[in-house]
């Protein structure tokens, strides 16, 4: 008899110790996106790592954020404003 049949693996027993539901979804998703545009706070990229840990939709949540906006940072290509554009900008805003 093989013992790795009947043994579930690390994954395994990992993925059943975690949560697969999160009752703070939309404030870890404020804190994912807070993270990806590198405006977090430490306690707040603290807090977040530790939840990430034991909660599967917030893994799942993260790596897509992260594959968007890497993707999206692949595709675009940054030009700088015109001047002319800029001044326009600037002038309409201190009237």
């Amino acid at each position: 008899m093989n013992a790795s049949s009947t043994t579930p693996s690390v994954t395994e027993v990992a993925q059943k110790q975690m949560k697969h539901t999160c009752e703070h979804h939309a404030e870890c998703m404020k804190i994912i996106q807070a993270i990806l545009d590198d405006e977090a706070s430490e306690a707040e990229k603290d807090h977040f790592r530790e939840n990430m840990d034991k909660c599967i939709p917030c893994i799942e949540a993260y790596r897509l954020e992260k594959c968007i906006k890497d993707s999206l940072n692949m595709k675009i290509v940054k030009k700088p404003c015109p001047d002319s554009i800029l001044n326009t900008i600037i002038s309409k805003i201190n009237s």
